[in-house]
C-alpha cells in the first residue's frame, strides 16, 4: 500500500490520457489483473448488474472518439443487456495506489476485424474455449464442458486457424464521464469530474469528496 498522498491531484485535460497514465502506474507498480474493472449494464427491466473483466485496449472508434475495450462471448447476458441499452460504466479500483476511476458512456460492437485480430492473439486453447463455451448457459456438470472442449479440439485439430467465432468478440466504451478519485488522509479525497460538452470538449469539475 502506498502512503497517503497530500496536495493537489494534478490531471492532463484529457482525461483519457489519465486514465492511461494511470493503468502504466498500476502495471508498473506490480499489482494483480491491473487492467481489472469493474462493468455494469442493465436489464431490459432495468435492473443493474455489474461483473469483472480485463480492459485489452484504448483505442479510437469509427466516429473518432476514443474508447475502452473488453471481448465477450455476444449470446452472454451482458451482450444481450448492451443491445438493449447500449450505455455501460466501469470502474478501476487500485487499492494499493489508494486511486479509483468511474468511467460513463455509449458502447458499441467492434468490427469483425477488430476482433479477430484480437483473437487470433490469444492462446489456442482459449481460443478453442471460446468455440466451447456456451457462456452463462446453465450446463449439467464440469464433464459436460470438457466434451464441449473435446468436441472442438476434434474439429480445429492441433495445428491451423481457429477462426473467431461469429457470436464472440469485443465491445468499446466511448465515455462522455471520467471520474478520478485518489485518497487523502481525513477522507479529504480529491475528485475530478471531466464531462464532455456537445461541441465535444471535455469540462472538468472539482468534486467534494
Amino acid at each position: 500500500m502506498l502512503p497517503l498522498r497530500e496536495g493537489i491531484l494534478e490531471l492532463p485535460a484529457d482525461p483519457i490520457s489519465g486514465v492511461e497514465a494511470w493503468l502504466i502506474e498500476a502495471q508498473r507498480a506490480g499489482l494483480p489483473e491491473p487492467t481489472a474493472m469493474n462493468l455494469a449494464t442493465v436489464t431490459g427491466e432495468g435492473r443493474p448488474q455489474s461483473r469483472i473483466v480485463l480492459l485489452k485496449g484504448v483505442t479510437t472508434s469509427p466516429t473518432g472518439f476514443r474508447g475502452f475495450e473488453f471481448f465477450t462471448n455476444y449470446q452472454s447476458p451482458k451482450s444481450q443487456q448492451i443491445l438493449v441499452t447500449p450505455y455501460a460504466a466501469l470502474n478501476f479500483h487500485w487499492v494499493a495506489m489508494r486511486r479509483q476511476i468511474r468511467i460513463e458512456g455509449v458502447i458499441e460492437k467492434l468490427t469483425p476485424a477488430e476482433s479477430d485480430r484480437y483473437f487470433q492473439s490469444r492462446p489456442r486453447e482459449s481460443r478453442v474455449g471460446a468455440w466451447s463455451s456456451p457462456q452463462s448457459e446453465v450446463i449439467p456438470d464440469r464433464k459436460h464442458l470438457e466434451q464441449l472442449v473435446q468436441a472442438s479440439k476434434e474439429r480445429f485439430g492441433d495445428t491451423g486457424e481457429v477462426p473467431c467465432p461469429p457470436f464472440w468478440g469485443g465491445w468499446r466504451v466511448v465515455p462522455d464521464r471520467i471520474e478520478f478519485w485518489e485518497e487523502r488522509p481525513f477522507r479529504l479525497h480529491e475528485r475530478f469530474e471531466f464531462r464532455l460538452s456537445d461541441a465535444g470538449v471535455w469540462v472538468k469539475s472539482r468534486l467534494a469528496p
